[in-house]
């Protein structure tokens, strides 16, 4: 049978698109909906362009109601994919999602994880502590920002010149080879 997936974003939605793109056409696994909370995120006029259904939300509907939860009922969702989402996922979302809701960060946890570590902030830390390498992290979430069940990690070399920008520029390659992949291998178990 398939799996439905929704993806939630907050940025331009790159990684949304990258994955959007891999299931086109798959039989077991179907992008139904992509959601921000951001009424101007870049994702949601990719969303358009490849003619999936969006749904912007406000803190409110995601955290202090069930709104969100509707809508991904109402589009059947099976999966839930974080690409590039920055709120903390609450309790009632890890509920109906057990064990089912995928998140990509962009370094090797458990280093550089948690609140406030995403993108150039990310990149930066580990640059200033002198880290040889980095990479992309995929796992399962849970209550706590960046300490689920870790499903893959991929790593790249950090050069003696390297900046944030160029080393994002890597950490985006990671993950658009990777990253697709690695959820159809979770969900179509």
């Amino acid at each position: 049978m398939k799996k439905n997936l929704a993806i939630f974003a907050s940025g331009s939605g790159t990684n949304a698109e990258n994955i959007v793109n891999h299931f086109k056409g798959n039989s077991d696994v179907a992008v139904k909906l992509i959601l921000s909370n951001k009424k101007d995120a870049g994702v949601l006029q990719r969303a358009k362009k490849l003619g999936i259904p969006s749904h912007v939300f406000s803190r409110p509907d995601f955290y202090e109601n069930n709104n969100v939860l509707e809508v991904l009922k109402a589009h059947s969702v099976d999966w839930v994919v974080l690409a590039g989402f920055l709120w903390l996922i609450p309790g009632n979302l890890i509920k109906a999602f057990p064990d089912k809701i995928i998140n990509i960060h962009p370094a090797l946890l458990p280093k550089f994880g948690g609140k406030g570590m995403y993108g150039d902030r990310v990149h930066q830390a580990v640059i200033q502590a002198g880290e040889k390498d980095s990479g992309i992290t995929i796992h399962l979430v849970n209550e706590k920002y960046d300490e689920g069940k870790i499903l893959f990690q991929a790593s790249c070399d950090i050069e003696k010149d390297e900046t944030p920008q160029s080393l994002a520029a890597k950490i985006h390659q990671l993950e658009y080879a990777y990253f697709p992949q690695v959820i159809h291998d979770q969900v179509v178990q």
